[in-house]
């Protein structure tokens, strides 16, 4: 490959905005009368809203209609929104303005690859929307992660062949969706939660251009 973009997931990649997410979703279970752990929390990093439900649902052994279904997915997404909203850029993972900024600097195109819906308000409350040349998130998108849709349309949206975009992926889904669009992906967090990546690193706080380039060069020369 010729590396000429970067696309990143949102939650858990650029901001730690997953926590949020199962402060809110433990809370709805909770009003449903079951426990939800992290754990349980594993299973919906890098899926859809209604999904993530139905896999809440299912821990709780609950089965409703379509109709209380969509009601229980708006409760859980105002939740999680008055928490977002009061995030600063003091909340930015750490390495990752740096990174970007040298991505940039470099002629390297960068976008978001989001399921979430929230990710426009996200950007805006870590005044990163300057950042990012492409914006893909939920709201744009019609199939979940693994399907690779997210990231072909923001490969399509940079103008980059797939096969120079690099994907930055914190869930086992996103992962495979960047396999399926043929795609390198690095994957963020830990190794034991990644087992489909290639690479994982912790972070960006000591990662930067020339690690990258390092890395994919060596896939290169592996084939």
């Amino acid at each position: 490959m010729t590396l000429q973009a970067a696309i990143f997931d949102l939650d858990g990649v650029i901001v730690d905005t997953a926590k949020y997410h199962y402060i809110a979703w433990k809370e709805l279970a909770n009003s449903l009368g079951f426990d939800f752990s992290e754990t349980d929390n594993e299973r919906l990093k890098g899926v859809s809203r209604l999904t993530s439900l139905d896999i809440l649902l299912e821990i709780g052994n609950i089965s409703l209609p379509e109709d209380q279904k969509l009601e229980l997915a708006s409760q859980k997404n105002d939740r999680y929104v008055s928490y977002i909203e009061k995030m600063t850029p003091d909340e930015i993972l750490p390495g990752v303005l740096e990174f970007l900024s040298e991505l940039r600097a470099a002629g390297i195109k960068t976008a978001i690859g989001s399921a979430s819906k929230n990710a426009p308000l996200i950007l805006e409350r870590l005044h990163l929307t300057p950042l990012f040349d492409a914006l893909i998130d939920g709201n744009l998108v019609s199939k979940a992660k693994p399907d690779p849709e997210v990231f072909l349309k923001g490969a399509e949206a940079l103008n980059i062949a797939p096969v120079n975009c690099v994907v930055f992926e914190d869930a086992a889904a996103g992962v495979e969706a960047a396999h399926n669009g043929g795609m390198p992906c690095i994957g963020i967090g830990q190794p034991q939660n990644l087992s489909n990546a290639r690479w994982v690193i912790p972070g960006f706080q000591h990662f930067g251009l020339s690690d990258l380039q390092q890395l994919l060069n060596n896939r290169a020369k592996a084939r």
